[in-house]
């Protein structure tokens, strides 16, 4: 494989570890500012010639690099593996995802994106009106390193269709996986350094922001989110920031328990809770509460850290997971499963937790780790109101035969799957967002494509209009002839 476009040489290095084993995987640069600005001049060369190719010639490289993927599966996987932790089964998950995500972006881009008619309106109808949108040129994708394939190729796919050129700055704690994809598409795409690389800690993606490109697609916390907007509202660059959340389930009197015990235990404990659109908190009917518990605890002492899930890929995140535990357990909490000795060295033994107040950290912030609490509530009333009752609003899900839709409408979140886990972040054509602490703006589906584009609006005479408006030569003749037709189509209500 050829060597990624990288932002040249660095005097310092880091290593990344396995999580697991502490494993040195590899070595890589620390990126500073000047590196990174020169990446981004690169790049802004790189875009005219990527949109010059057109929908046509950018899905069809595209579908090299997607092969390229889809070929060496197996060598991905082990990578993502090896730096994250993560069972082989569950790193094939995520990259699986990820190419039919890059799929539907090269095959929509074109439908999504390209010139389209617009009605000119009765006063101006001697114009022909036009939208199409075009490519901003460079974006900059801060990644993260809980889904460092799917979560940031969200963005990079998405741009690279849209015609732009990439930036890319993984997580120090995926940098393997992020030169391995850039490498991946240096080989399908070796004319121009359309996606570069460029490797460091929280500096170099400060820099990265502050180096003149035209968009930032980020994810990670809130707090570092906010830090990334600081920085880029001071060259006016616009963001896109999915930066966590609190996901709850909501389980009706009516729901398929064993389902939604299940849902409820996979999407708590699986890449060991460190996903953003995880199970956090769950709030079931009282009249199937114990029964559902019951379930729940059932399936949770049949799944084995180290084996069904890996290490907390960042180890700072044991404190916060061992916080939350202790806290809730200090204000009356219970823990059916696991518990106050539930966090080791470096992996976490799943955790169920009732009888936790609503005002526990436990309940109020992002644990990220393999835990989940379960609370009773009279109905869906009050399930609706205590699972909105929330800063995060990234996504949730709703186990109801009759009233799944109406719940999950009127749950405040970006997206909602109903009697299935995370089902929206499969569906490419679905857009992929949050709002509150959980960020703004859109990856995926059709508002993907647009979140990494401009809109340009175009209006061409066709013919000379025989009442002229935007001329010092009107008349009051035209004037007064424009008050009566106006009043005559709108003043009738």
């Amino acid at each position: 494989m050829t060597t990624a476009p990288t932002a040249g040489p660095a005097t310092e290095t880091f290593d990344s570890l396995n999580p697991a084993t502490d494993e040195v995987i590899g070595t890589y640069p620390v990126h500073g500012a000047d590196q990174v600005r020169a990446a981004v001049g690169r790049a802004r060369q790189a875009a005219a010639w990527w949109d010059s190719l057109g929908f046509d010639g950018r899905a069809e490289r595209l579908a090299r690099w997607r092969g390229i993927l889809a070929r060496r599966l197996p060598e991905l996987c082990e990578v993502v593996s090896r730096e994250t932790g993560k069972p082989r089964g569950d790193a094939q998950l995520e990259i699986v995802l990820a190419i039919e995500h890059l799929a539907w972006a090269a095959k929509n881009a074109r439908k999504v994106l390209g010139r389209k008619r617009r009605a000119p309106g009765l006063l101006l109808a001697n114009q022909a009106a036009t939208v199409e949108y075009q490519p901003l040129g460079v974006v900059g994708v801060i990644g993260p390193w809980n889904y460092p394939v799917y979560t940031p190729l969200g963005s990079v796919s998405y741009a690279l269709a849209a015609g732009n050129a990439v930036v890319f700055k993984p997580s120090e704690y995926t940098p393997a996986v992020g030169a391995w994809l850039v490498d991946a598409f240096a080989e399908a795409v070796p004319e121009q350094p359309v996606l570069q690389l460029v490797t460091g800690f929280g500096a170099t993606g400060a820099a990265l922001t502050t180096a003149g490109v035209d968009k930032i697609a980020f994810t990670g916390s809130a707090a570092t989110g906010r830090k990334v907007m600081a920085a880029a509202a001071e060259t006016l660059t616009p963001v896109v920031i999915e930066a966590g959340g609190k996901d709850p389930v909501l389980v009706d009197a009516d729901a398929d328990l064993d389902a939604a015990a299940d849902a409820t235990v996979w999407g708590a404990f699986s890449n060991a809770g460190q996903t953003c659109a995880g199970v956090e908190r769950v709030y079931v009917h009282e009249r199937v509460y114990d029964e559902f518990v019951a379930k729940v605890v059932a399936k949770a002492r049949d799944v084995n850290p180290g084996a069904d899930y890996g290490p907390m890929t960042m180890p700072s995140q044991l404190d916060v997971v061992r916080r939350h535990i202790t806290d809730a357990l200090a204000r009356g909490g219970r823990a059916l499963v696991g518990g106050k000795d539930a966090v080791g060295e470096r992996f976490v033994e799943p955790t169920v937790l009732v009888d936790v107040p609503e005002d526990s950290a436990a309940v109020r912030e992002e644990t990220f780790g393999p835990t989940v609490t379960i609370a009773r509530v009279a109905d869906m009333d009050e399930a609706i109101e205590k699972a909105n009752d929330s800063a995060y609003g990234l996504g949730s899900t709703v186990f109801s035969r009759r009233r799944g839709m109406e719940l999950a409408r009127r749950l405040r979140t970006g997206q909602t799957a109903i009697n299935a886990p995370l089902s929206f972040a499969g569906i490419a054509a679905l857009p992929f967002g949050g709002l509150g602490d959980s960020g703004f703006g859109r990856i995926h589906g059709p508002e993907g494509l647009r979140e990494f584009a401009r809109p340009k609006a175009i209006a061409r005479q066709r013919f000379t209009a025989p009442i002229a408006l935007t001329t010092f030569a009107r008349t009051p003749r035209t004037e007064a002839l424009v008050g009566k037709l106006i009043t005559k189509l709108h003043g009738r209500r």
